[in-house]
């Protein structure tokens, strides 16, 4: 099987208009939020860009293969950065015991999550040894099932359970949106083929989806935290969104003190414009092959581009 490589790459756009300032989300948090008691932290003049020379709501660098692993009908190997995730989709001819029981209609879509001992810089022991997985591990693959259910149609799935597995080669913060990410190409592509070869009588894949990690550094709300940000943010936030711009889950946390309505407001402002539009842009891609805004949205086309 081909192999496919897209690399994509955010880089600020001519006019500006395609790269989002820290400026223009201490006007949001402002705007509307003048009677919150707790201001929000944001400074004034916020440095311009962050350890690694990304502006505050510049993507990492993201590489897309594709057909990485021949024996599953849909795989990709992801990368937001020097975070490294194989995501592989195969199906199963038969659904969860628990849905035979309640005799509960259609398939199922569940994923697996795991990190090799590798992918940190010391060793991490394989789960398999501790007889079952850490909480971490078990709340991670939760969020990547829910995320993908979000957008299948699991009555048009019929009796198959997908199973999604992500498995991460190198951990550099955002392993779990990343996982989400590449585990709906894996999954996209799975049902594509699936249908190609007549087990499918429809894809069941209605909409996009993906993650993106959104935080507080240094008082400056960040887009697609790596782990030198993770690990010192004072606000750290994952959400997961569809191409219709709906939200499928927001987890944020205050790692030291509580953040206000207002900074709330304004990570999310900053994670859904990293997904704005997505939709659309699949559509423009298909169609004229030109560049979008964003790279989550320009990741997402990678699939209309190439199945």
């Amino acid at each position: 099987m081909d192999r496919e490589t897209s690399r994509l790459q955010t880089e600020p756009s001519r006019n500006g208009s395609d790269n989002i300032h820290s400026n223009d989300f201490h006007n949001f948090a402002s705007r509307e939020n003048s009677n919150l008691a707790a201001p929000p932290r944001f400074p004034q003049s916020p440095p311009m860009s962050r350890h690694d020379n990304r502006q505050p709501g510049q993507i990492r660098p993201i590489t897309i293969e594709k057909s990485i692993a021949p024996h599953a009908q849909g795989s990709v190997l992801i990368s937001f950065g020097n975070t490294k995730v194989i995501c592989a989709a195969m199906i199963e001819e038969s659904v969860p015991r628990w849905m035979k029981e309640q005799n509960v209609p259609g398939g199922w879509v569940t994923a697996e999550y795991s990190m090799l001992p590798y992918s940190t810089l010391d060793r991490k022991p394989r789960e398999l040894g501790k007889g079952r997985p850490e909480g971490r591990t078990v709340e991670i693959q939760r969020l990547i099932g829910r995320s993908l259910r979000a957008v299948v149609d699991l009555q048009k799935l019929g009796q198959h359970t997908l199973w999604i597995d992500c498995d991460v080669l190198q951990a550099d913060g955002g392993t779990r949106t990343a996982s989400i990410c590449g585990g709906y190409l894996a999954l996209h592509d799975a049902c594509e083929r699936l249908v190609q070869r007549g087990t499918l009588r429809v894809n069941p894949v209605g909409d996009l989806c993906a993650g993106i990690s959104v935080g507080i550094v240094s008082a400056l709300p960040s887009l697609d935290l790596d782990y030198v940000e993770d690990s010192s943010a004072e606000v750290d936030m994952n959400v997961v969104m569809t191409g219709a711009g709906k939200f499928v889950e927001v987890q944020g946390t205050a790692e030291g003190e509580p953040f206000a309505r207002a900074e709330l407001d304004a990570l999310l402002a900053l994670a859904a414009l990293s997904h704005a539009s997505a939709g659309e842009m699949a559509v423009q891609q298909r169609g004229a092959g030109g560049a979008t805004p964003t790279a989550v949205a320009e990741m997402l086309c990678a699939i209309t581009k190439s199945t």
